[in-house]
């Protein structure tokens, strides 16, 4: 897929101050989106401004705790006052919480997985989908993760949440089919990350694509051209989309 022109465009996204989506608020930013970078690290921030500026393009930070809801809230306001509008949303901050058996896990763990991997995505969706429909080409990248399907031992709470994110996706992107706003989720697969180190500490870091890599094949999704909305978008080492759309979704 080509890199599109995002020039003009407002697009919001969550986890900017590293990894994924780091490298991801850089792309729509040379691609001539405005960012509205959410993060809770400063320093993060301050450096992907930085980066930003150098390649010529522009953003606002914002400095927010995905967990404070009502922050989210405030923040969909925010951007209906000074831009009228939102063009993209990226919904990329998550975590991992621990690898271990489901009667191990503590119950703090566990909701902070659901709080920050799902209750603030759907708090997101809540804020922003009158604004997105106000865009003409309105467009929600969701990030998902081989580990909804699997569902391999040990994974059990990082698991459901992004299954739950996958049908959130499906469920907005059947509501908003009639309108200019396509919603889709991405799987990234395994990339050369914090939370993939921690998750797999014995694997070589070096047999997986880059952050900056996968970006760059995710930001497609943030086209006024696409088409696609409802799907699930698996990013192979190979950097070429293949895409599975549910027995649900084709009924």
């Amino acid at each position: 897929m080509e890199k599109p022109d995002l020039s003009g465009r407002i697009a919001l996204i969550t986890g900017a101050s590293r990894g994924i989506g780091y490298f991801l608020a850089k792309e729509l930013a040379v691609a001539g989106a405005h960012v509205i970078a959410v993060a809770r690290t400063v320093g993060g921030l301050e450096e992907l401004d930085d980066e930003i500026q150098r390649a010529g393009g522009s953003s606002t930070l914002v400095p927010l705790d995905i967990k404070d809801m009502t922050a989210i809230d405030r923040l969909g306001a925010s951007i209906h006052e000074r831009w009228g509008k939102l063009d993209i949303l990226v919904a990329n901050a998550g975590v991992l919480g621990t690898i271990s058996p489901l009667g191990h896990v503590e119950a703090k763990v566990f909701q902070e997985v659901m709080d920050v991997n799902v209750i603030s995505v759907w708090r997101l969706i809540r804020s922003v989908d009158p604004l997105l429909r106000l865009s003409d080409a309105g467009r929600a990248i969701l990030l998902s993760s081989g580990a909804a399907h699997s569902a391999k031992a040990f994974w059990g709470p990082y698991a459901a949440s992004k299954a739950a994110v996958e049908a959130l996706t499906r469920s907005w992107a059947h509501e908003t089919e009639n309108t200019q706003l396509r919603v889709n989720c991405v799987n990234p697969g395994a990339t050369r990350t914090a939370m993939r180190a921690k998750a797999v500490p014995g694997e070589d870091p070096l047999t997986l694509p880059t952050p900056a890599e996968v970006a760059a094949r995710i930001l497609p999704l943030a086209s006024p051209a696409l088409k696609e909305t409802g799907l699930i978008f698996d990013v192979p080492k190979n950097g070429f989309y293949r895409y599975q759309m549910p027995e649900a979704v084709r009924d």
